[in-house]
């Protein structure tokens, strides 16, 4: 067993992963997953007129190498200088190269409604797919939970998108709620989640609060694997009345359960706290919310707050989100009721792909 083990670590990809300034932290926790993942740095300069100013340190040491670029396109300001890098590595004969974009920040601008409205998320999709051929073929774009599922089909023949999910960390961070080990109360019930027992208290309903993601999450959470009474679907939608977009409940009963909003990102927050009211209303016991990419401009995620001991009407339980959008770690980290699961072990597994 341990010689399998040994061959397994063997074959492992060696893998070099450069990383922008936002996405250092993420890409050292990348790191710490494999002995197979080496850092390297690039200097981050800018000449006098403010245009980068860049260089990637020991660009002979990485010939024949696998290559990696953890990005963050955080805003327009910081895409052009780290497309010059993504557009430079699989020049200097590399052996193949992998672009990790945690989030695909134009991802919903993808579709357009009306003459005149411009899909950036296309403009972007084509800009990636012109990212040159490596001597080991086309770059593989990794991308965590995309927007919409259509924008997989904006990406060229010259790259290789993979998409990958979070909520894999959602369902493992679920088995460790308190009370997770409450046998007595899970034999009651009959529930068992890939091996983790769910206590009578947590008892969930997934919610998913958008038409788009309930057409992609479910199939992480199969009712053989989670059945009832442990799992019940909950689907909440978005409808016009007038200017208006009211949120109400379309399907299940969230009365005494404990309810997880599942969604891919949050921007104002305006929808989930909707949601949350909703079902409150309904009678929840509790509300937690889950979302990819926690994106939260001007500060939007000051919104959210604990629910004090029980009352879903007034805040969150927990509200989790990925490291995928560094700059809003910084912001909520040790704040109540903000957790963050890191894509590390998710990225690390990705680059062996």
């Amino acid at each position: 067993m341990e010689a399998g083990a040994a061959l397994k670590k063997k074959d492992l990809k060696k893998v070099c992963l450069f990383y922008c300034a936002e996405t250092k932290a993420l890409a050292e926790r990348v790191a710490a997953e494999s002995d197979s993942i080496e850092l390297r740095s690039i200097t981050w300069r800018t000449f006098e007129d403010g245009f980068p100013n860049l260089f990637i340190s020991n660009a002979h040491g990485i010939r024949g190498r696998h290559v990696a670029f953890l990005a963050s396109f955080s805003s327009p300001a910081v895409i052009f200088e780290q497309l010059s890098v993504i557009y430079a590595l699989p020049k200097l004969f590399i052996s193949s190269f992998t672009l990790v974009l945690p989030f695909f920040a134009t991802g919903t601008s993808e579709r357009i409604e009306e003459e005149g409205d411009i899909a950036t998320a296309f403009t972007l999709s084509r800009i990636l797919s012109n990212i040159p051929i490596s001597r080991g073929g086309p770059t593989s774009v990794v991308i965590f939970d995309i927007h919409a599922l259509q924008e997989r089909f904006y990406f060229g023949d010259n790259v290789l998108p993979c998409f990958e999910s979070g909520i894999p960390m959602l369902k493992e961070r679920l088995q460790q709620l308190p009370d997770s080990d409450n046998r007595a109360n899970s034999r009651r019930h009959g529930v068992q989640v890939d091996g983790g027992n769910i206590g009578e208290d947590y008892i969930l309903s997934v919610l998913f609060s958008l038409s788009d993601s309930v057409a992609f999450f479910p199939g992480f959470f199969p009712p053989a694997k989670y059945p009832l009474p442990f799992l019940m679907m909950i689907v909440c939608g978005k409808v016009r009345e007038g200017d208006q977009r009211i949120v109400r409940l379309k399907e299940g009963d969230p009365r005494g359960r404990h309810v997880v909003i599942v969604d891919d990102l949050v921007q104002s927050g305006g929808t989930l706290i909707e949601c949350q009211k909703v079902l409150a209303a309904h009678g929840a016991a509790k509300i937690s919310a889950y979302v990819t990419h926690g994106i939260f401009p001007n500060r939007s995620w000051e919104r959210f707050q604990q629910d004090n001991g029980g009352s879903p009407e007034s805040g969150l339980t927990y509200f989790w989100i990925t490291d995928s959008c560094p700059l809003t770690v910084k912001e909520v980290k040790n704040r109540r009721p903000f957790e963050v699961l890191s894509l590390a072990g998710a990225i690390a597994a990705a680059l062996q792909v």
